[in-house]
């Protein structure tokens, strides 16, 4: 390999409420990176990796995106949780920094710039499927939807509204909270006396555990209710007791519950190398992010230049035939990936897998070049 680094940029939450799933996200790039370099790098060059810790705050997101761009001099940028992060990054990176950024992280859909790409599931490949298929699994009808207050869990929320309709239920209650709320006990009442039989949740961590708790004080799951939390994954039930979450359904890319080998060999080989509590997840983008950086990397290789137009092409049609939760493909000209997808239920603190639904299309809008 030659002397000259390929320059990697990392935005993850290693600090802040969000520090358990930043710290993972960390480990992963590492991880991928290393496998890459042992290999012989990209195009005969070796990697470097270059994090940068986001805070779980936006302002610090955009500051570190700005630092990768224009003092690092990085060829792509990946990283971001929440929606308003990936806003926050997008800015001076991608509008006035002209940088390819990869998103790993399930969201709300809708994103479609030129330099942009998704690598996490989004509405389509999990409010479509989960709540027709809970639907008819429980004969539920009537639905509550707490939230936080920004642009995920109102988008998400326009998604769950339409397919609750469309399959004959209703929607008694939505509301939106600041991320740091803690006081749930209006809404608890609310959901207890409207007679709802399925709570929606997008509150997120700080505001999360105190919902929980609180949801659970009430008696919600205990008189037959029903939680969904589609970003729900291994490393949130460890941030709660696990009866305050028995029985949540989620739907995502990837569970450890998964049995393929290659996703097995996967999460064995992560535990061996970073044991601790900041898990290889789906929730928390760490399958997102494997993904992103094995596509990127796919690019690079095909293009035989980090020039970047060559690379967008690429990556426009590049694709992985092993990965967390499966291979992935990238749909052409809409910037999201083709995934395999799963329902999971919370059992004795674990997630146990119990529809497999193959292989969801995004379903995004082409992005205009």
């Amino acid at each position: 390999m030659t002397d000259t680094a390929i320059k990697v940029g990392l935005i993850a939450d290693k600090t802040g409420p969000l520090s358990f799933v930043g710290v993972a996200n960390a480990n992963v790039a590492a991880m991928l990176v290393d496998d890459l370099n042992a290999s012989g790098g990209l195009l005969g060059r070796r990697i470097e990796l270059i994090v940068e810790d986001s805070e779980t705050s936006d302002r610090a997101a955009a500051a570190k995106a700005e630092r990768l761009v224009q003092q690092d001099r990085v060829d792509v940028i990946f990283g971001g949780i929440y929606s308003s992060a990936r806003q926050a990054i997008k800015g001076p990176a991608v509008e006035r920094g002209n940088t390819l950024y990869i998103y790993p992280e399930q969201y709300e859909g809708e994103e479609a710039h030129p330099l942009i790409f998704c690598t996490g599931p989004v509405p389509a490949q999990q409010v479509d499927p989960l709540i027709p298929w809970l639907m008819r699994e429980t004969g539920a009808k009537k639905f509550y939807l707490p939230s936080a207050d920004y642009i995920w869990p109102r988008v998400l929320n326009k998604k769950a509204r339409a397919v609750v309709a469309a399959e004959g239920g209703t929607i008694v209650g939505e509301e939106y909270f600041p991320l740091d709320h803690s006081d749930y006990s209006a809404t608890i009442d609310r959901i207890m006396s409207s007679g709802t039989e399925v709570v929606f949740n997008t509150i997120v961590p700080p505001g999360l555990t105190p919902f929980l708790s609180q949801l659970h004080a009430a008696g919600f799951t205990k008189r037959g209710g029903r939680l969904i939390c589609t970003y729900f994954d291994e490393n949130f039930l460890n941030m709660v007791p696990s009866e305050h979450v028995e029985g949540l359904y989620g739907c995502l890319d990837y569970y450890q519950d998964v049995e393929d080998a290659f996703s097995a060999q996967l999460l064995a080989r992560y535990n061996k190398r970073f044991p601790g509590a900041a898990q290889f997840t789906g929730g928390g983008a760490c399958s997102g992010l494997y993904r992103g950086i094995a596509l990127w990397a796919a690019a690079v290789t095909e293009a035989g230049t980090l020039e970047q137009r060559a690379v967008l092409r690429a990556l426009d049609h590049s694709r992985i035939a092993q990965g967390p939760g499966g291979g992935a493909a990238m749909v052409p000209g809409q910037h999201h990936l083709r995934l395999n997808m799963y329902i999971a239920q919370a059992r004795g603190g674990h997630f146990k897998v119990v529809k497999n639904l193959g292989v969801i299309e995004p379903n995004e809008a082409v992005v205009e070049r």
